[in-house]
């Protein structure tokens, strides 16, 4: 009854989506002086697993692998270079001030999912008659 509850699966792909948009901002961060190097960063956690916008709350959900429509919780994050940064004469593209202001979102999302994870044990606990 317990084995498979979604809000831990959640839980869980969030924080393995945090660490690794984490290491693709490190590595960002340690190619600052790279010539050549484009910054690059991980596909958005809501798009990662098709949740965009209000109509992801009434649309149809898989609940076993064989459905039609069903995504794998292990699926990699899609790492890619960023668009919107701009090149400097040696042609890198990592700006330090984003990436710092990135690995502050990032750690906001890992705590994001930790609290989840917190909560959801608590009330599973409290459902279970413990503390």
């Amino acid at each position: 009854m317990f084995q498979n509850l979604e809000v831990f699966q959640l839980a869980h792909m969030m924080a393995r989506h945090a660490g690794t948009r984490q290491a693709v901002v490190a590595q960002n961060i340690a190619n600052a002086d790279t010539p050549g190097y484009a910054a690059r960063d991980v596909q958005p956690f809501g798009d990662l697993i098709g949740m965009t916008g209000a109509a992801s709350a009434t649309s149809l959900r898989a609940t076993r692998p064989g459905h039609l429509g069903a995504h794998d919780s292990a699926t990699p994050a899609v790492v890619s270079d960023r668009r919107d940064a701009i090149a400097d004469p040696n042609g890198n593209s990592v700006s330090l001030e984003t990436e710092m202001m990135t690995a502050v979102q990032v750690k906001r999302d890992h705590d994001r999912a930790l609290a989840i994870y917190r909560s959801s044990l608590t009330i599973l606990r409290s459902a279970l008659g413990r503390r």
